[in-house]
């Protein structure tokens, strides 16, 4: 069987899923396109802080992570395991926040369709057996819609049945290259230095090359092949699946908002890595010799479990959002998204309401190297009824150590409108369940960036309103917006400040010497 070698590069270093790497450690804390964390510091030496409690809505946290001890937030209006509802908020033993994703036995949910998935399934009782000439004119745009969602799941359903048929032969890739490049080298101890020289002439070559370095380096082995093989089949068992009732172990209606007391106190759920690693990044122990330097030393994570392995319901998002604000929080952090959403006037209320009571919402922009002006990516601070954005609402994209042409993040989403500012994303080195660390990619890693600026900024400022802080932020943003950057998933090139609101990344320094003038003037 011949091998298709370039579609097991773009497979490999494309954005199929997020790359783990081996680089400098918390290079976000230190690094002079980072946010300069250990610098903002030592200004700091000899300020006092606040706590600040700070949202974080995901997949769950590890709330018992040697790295977070003590950064849980704690309701203090609760008993812990009596079984009531101690602070009469409508949520039992809710003591670390909630798990929206599980039932009263303790049951949860793990994966869920994506969100195109489920409005199929809602259309498709109603649309399947209907000809084209049996549509009223005031069906129209739903049946449009209709056809559209089918003709997207079943182009996805095809083209991750490709990737199964691919993955089948990645192990034999594995011990392919190698052979391959020993016979070229006419050497079958190959060292790194030895592929360095190798200077192939033809595409083949250059990709057997590449190929082989990520082998040598230990980038691509069996341990990521499975890793990505699960990810592709739970595309198919679930994601994609059109009669998979993802909402089995909640039990509620989720499109009924009125419905509000269903879920569980149990906020780590059954995979919290996604959620202990934003978590991480916003509040690990400082200085502890372990793991890694969270960036708001003070911040009090609040977890509330909403995102499964898959697209989340508007429905929780919604009331996960409603109970930050309702219980103390002052940032939410979202590093969550999708294309599609049904329920977006339900949202936007929620979203409105934090931002009335002065919190501020921090949302990834999202990992499909998409132009989200123009490809929404749900929630978002401007919906189409909307006249103008949500005043407390950041969309953040992912940036890299690489200022010369590549420093928005090749995965990243950006967009002039909707994008307000970069932060980094790249080979983020943070917190995963049982004690352990791992470096992720993603706009996932660079929304908390900005949510431990923010939670920094309020503990040493708590004088200052979010909205102060917010602009702060973008205001100091390091500007790179007359460079040349390469349009990630694209090999075009744009100025910097085409790709967001400030053509900047987050500089926590120069964001705290505002926030100084600001008090300061205050006196």
């Amino acid at each position: 069987m011949k091998l298709n070698l370039s579609f097991f590069v773009l497979l490999i270093f494309g954005n199929v899923c997020a790359q783990v790497v081996v680089e400098q450690k918390n290079w976000h804390n230190t690094d002079p396109i980072g946010l300069h964390t250990e610098q903002a510091y030592k200004f700091l030496a000899n300020k006092q802080s606040s706590p600040v409690v700070v949202a974080v809505i995901d997949s769950g946290v590890d709330c018992d992570h040697e790295d977070l001890l003590g950064k849980i937030w704690i309701n203090s209006n609760e008993i812990p395991d009596n079984k009531m509802d101690d602070d009469k908020n409508g949520y039992i033993d809710d003591v670390h926040g909630w798990n929206f994703l599980g039932n009263e036995k303790g049951e949860m949910q793990d994966y869920a369709c994506y969100e195109k998935v489920r409005m199929y399934r809602m259309l498709r009782d109603k649309y399947e057996r209907l000809k084209e000439d049996q549509i009223t004119q005031g069906d129209i745009q739903e049946y449009t819609l209709f056809k559209r969602l089918k003709n997207e799941i079943a182009r996805d359903v095809a083209e991750y049945k490709g990737y199964q048929k691919q993955y089948e032969q990645l192990p034999m890739l594995i011990k392919y290259i190698p052979q391959v490049v020993a016979q070229v080298l006419g050497k079958p101890d190959y060292t790194k230095e030895d592929l360095t020289k190798w200077k192939p002439v033809d595409e083949e070559g250059k990709e057997v090359k590449m190929l082989a370095e990520a082998i040598l380096k230990g980038e691509l082995n069996l341990e990521m092949i499975e890793e990505q093989t699960e990810q592709v089949n739970t595309a198919l068992t679930y994601h994609l699946n059109v009669n998979y009732n993802d909402r089995e172990f909640v039990g509620d209606t989720p499109t009924d908002f009125t419905q509000v007391n269903y879920g569980n106190n149990n906020v780590e759920g059954k995979d919290a890595s996604h959620g202990t690693h934003v978590a991480g990044i916003i509040a690990a122990i400082r200085n502890n010799n372990v793991g890694l330097n969270g960036i708001a030393d003070n911040a009090q994570i609040m977890v509330l479990r909403a995102v499964p392995n898959g697209d989340e319901q508007d429905k929780d998002i919604a009331l996960a959002i409603r109970y930050a604000v309702d219980n103390g929080a002052k940032i939410i952090n979202m590093s969550f998204g999708k294309g599609y959403s049904p329920f977006q006037k339900e949202v936007y209320d929620a979203l409105a309401y934090a931002s009335s009571k002065d919190v501020l919402l921090v949302h990834a922009a999202g990992n499909d190297s998409k132009n989200i002006d123009v490809e929404p990516n749900f929630p978002t601070p401007l919906y189409t009824f909307q006249k103008e954005k949500l005043p407390l609402f950041l969309t953040i994209g992912a940036s890299t150590k690489k200022s010369k042409k590549h420093l928005p993040a090749d995965f990243s989403n950006y967009g002039k409108v909707q994008v307000d500012v970069f932060a980094p994303g790249k080979d983020i080195y943070s917190t995963i369940p049982q004690s352990a660390y791992k470096k992720y990619d993603g706009t996932s890693m660079a929304a908390p960036m900005v949510a431990g600026v923010a939670a920094l900024l309020k503990s040493y400022y708590p004088s200052l309103t979010m909205l102060q802080i917010k602009n702060n932020i973008l205001l100091s943003a390091k500007k790179y917006g007359k460079s040349k950057q390469i349009i990630p998933g694209t090999k075009k090139k744009t100025r910097f400040s085409d790709l967001s609101v400030t053509g900047g990344v987050v500089d926590l320094v120069e964001a705290m010497k505002l926030c100084e003038v600001e008090v300061g003037k205050s006196k």
